[in-house]
């Protein structure tokens, strides 16, 4: 006898849209269950991630928030299989080819067509290809090449719509470390020949290394401010610095070598183009412009600030400047001075010595034309100055970690009580240990902060060990790498672990968490940005560029492909780009890419074919 039941056929149930909506409906449910027990004193319309916190978090988006405004905030945390906050755990084997991306065009072309046709309804259309500019922009810095009297920035209403071109005879730049001593003529404009102590040797610039402001070379120059200063104890104590009206950026090249990590920064000079020569010879560097802002970085970023025969008026307008570059100190932070020699005992030197004792300034060290000051370590000084002192201290709800379009103010800066910026391990340590300051980072996560913070640069080590595996990336000679999304500096840490012999911008976006303060603590480099405006820098300056989860948060804020033009500007020829993202955005990346010339693949991430991230890598030929 035959049965009537109904049967179901084995091929419904092994097919991949029935296993993924299993597979969601086990995980909504395990959602529920963890929601009331891990964070019940969240609001009924908080989500939970399971991913990796403001790297790697495709399935949560925060509303759309006003242009430059921060989004409401996400929870975040790692979970485990038992419910509780962990960072034991394992990333898949990334998933490529060993083979060139000539070879790699094409791959994954006909798989995970199910998420292809759910997201080409939402797709923005073909994009057609990019015109080039006029040649009179191939060094075109966008918030700064403007007709305004101050050479602050300020940035175009419309970005850029075409590609900025390379000079004719543009050439791969030299490989780091040859770079310190010499690079390309042909890759930096021919008024860059007015520097003092650049000569020029057949196709190439030659850097002594003894030029004006070191005339007896920037290594003896360190050797004189170590003797003066012994607990300055530079790659020790001393580990991240900021140069200020750098030249072409010789102090921070040389204390590469001893394991400082310095970032030169100065306006945009036609003149001079001191910046672009830093990041031609692989040195950490941007245009940035002591003026009415404050400058993009943090409060206590930096072991030490540097400043020779910088042109920088420090005791202006009630010694704003000076108490900005207080801001960024850290404390018990040195301040080095090295003025024109005719400075050393005259007017302007009784100005300075005055204003540094009135902001607590101990004066350690005076020799020759060089003076030697080291902040504070708290508030004591501060507040025995008596009553009416000026400078005065800043409101207390002045938040010195606010740098975007924050305009400067003529206070001091108020240290932490609890020490946080100043009780740092030494390098390299610091480079791993969890910062006091990731309980002052305004974020939901409050136990959990150590925890995350480990999780994601564990998450990052195993991600860039496969990258370094199966992309060759130490066969690359990168040199100049930016993270456009830094979270805590994961990404930069794992380059440092693995030796890959780069330095890395992070960029934290002014849409997230300001984790800028725990990057510096870590030893690294970084800047507060808006991708919704070019970046300040010039033209052709970063080997590689890296953005995880980036486009699918910003995309609610700025077009898409403002961002990959200002990529392309920012990107050398022969250069690679890696966007670890969800695939909603892949396709209009993709068309983008191509679109621009430059040569894109597809690539699984570690979770599969049928995750909902995918990694795009695409390279600007020559």
């Amino acid at each position: 006898m035959t049965s009537t039941a109904t049967t179901v056929p084995t091929d419904v149930i092994t097919t991949p849209n029935f296993i993924k909506f299993t597979a969601l409906f086990l995980l909504s449910l395990s959602l529920l269950f963890f929601t009331h027990n891990l964070f019940s004193s969240s609001t009924a319309t908080t989500s939970i991630t399971l991913s990796i916190p403001l790297q790697s978090s495709p399935h949560v988006s925060s509303p759309s928030p006003p242009l430059s405004a921060v989004p409401a905030v996400v929870r975040t945390g790692i979970v485990d299989e038992t419910g509780a906050m962990t960072w034991q755990f394992e990333v898949g084997e990334f998933v490529g080819s060993l083979e060139e991306l000539d070879d790699l065009i094409g791959v994954n072309e006909n798989e995970n067509d199910d998420f292809k046709e759910e997201n080409a309804k939402e797709k923005k259309g073909v994009v057609t290809k990019y015109a080039v500019c006029e040649e009179r922009m191939r060094n075109y810095v966008p918030c700064y090449d403007n007709d305004k009297e101050k050479p602050e920035r300020h940035c175009p209403v419309k970005g850029l719509d075409c590609l900025v071109p390379a000079p004719a005879a543009y050439k791969s730049p030299v490989t780091w470390p040859k770079s310190l001593v010499e690079v390309w003529f042909s890759n930096v404009p021919d008024e860059s020949v007015q520097q003092n102590g650049i000569t020029v040797r057949e196709d190439k610039f030659i850097f002594p290394g003894s030029e004006t402001r070191f005339p007896n070379g920037a290594d003896e120059y360190l050797n004189r401010i170590s003797e003066m200063v012994p607990e300055i104890s530079f790659g020790n104590h001393t580990r991240v610095a900021l140069d200020v009206d750098c030249g072409v950026a010789s102090f921070g090249a040389y204390l590469m070598q001893r394991n400082v990590t310095t970032l030169s920064i100065a306006p945009k000079d036609i003149h001079e183009n001191g910046i672009q020569f830093a990041l031609e010879r692989g040195v950490p560097a941007m245009v940035a412009v002591f003026s009415t802002r404050r400058l993009l970085y943090p409060s206590q970023a930096f072991d030490l600030i540097h400043c020779s025969r910088c042109r920088i008026n420090w005791t202006r307008d009630d010694g704003i400047l000076l108490l900005e570059a207080n801001r960024m100190l850290r404390a018990g932070g040195y301040f080095v001075w090295a003025p024109e020699p005719e400075y050393k005992d005259g007017e302007i030197w009784k100005e300075m010595e005055d204003l540094t004792t009135r902001i607590c300034w101990e004066l350690v060290k005076k020799e020759g034309n060089i003076s030697i000051w080291r902040k504070p370590l708290n508030n004591s000084c501060y507040v025995n100055r008596g009553t009416g002192a000026q400078p005065t201290i800043c409101d207390s709800n002045d938040d010195p970690d606010n740098v975007w379009y924050v305009d400067l103010r003529a206070c001091i800066t108020w240290l932490p009580e609890n020490g946080y910026g100043a009780n740092l391990t030494t390098w390299p340590a610091r480079l791993h240990h969890p910062p006091d300051r990731l309980w002052s980072i305004k974020m939901d996560a409050d136990i959990s902060r150590k925890e995350i913070f480990r999780a994601e640069s564990k998450y990052w080590n195993d991600i860039i060990d496969s990258y370094v595996r199966a992309f060759r990336w130490k066969e690359m000679n990168l040199r100049n790498v930016m993270d456009m999304r830094a979270g805590f500096g994961g990404f930069a840490a794992a380059l440092h672990d693995l030796q890959v012999d780069c330095w890395v911008m992070n960029v934290v976006p002014v849409s997230g968490f300001n984790t800028l303060p725990v990057i510096y603590d870590r030893g690294l480099v970084g800047v507060m940005h808006d991708w919704c405006e070019p970046f300040d820098t010039y033209p052709r300056t970063y080997d590689l560029l890296h953005a995880a989860g980036l486009f699918s948060v910003e995309q609610k804020r700025c077009n898409i492909s403002t961002i990959m033009l200002e990529m392309d500007r920012m990107l050398r020829l022969g250069g690679r780009v890696y966007i670890r993202d969800s695939i909603s955005v892949m396709d209009e990346l993709q068309e983008i890419a191509k679109a621009m010339g430059w040569v894109p693949a597809l690539h699984d991430t570690g979770e599969g074919p049928h995750a909902s991230w995918k990694i795009l890598i695409c390279e600007k030929r020559m």
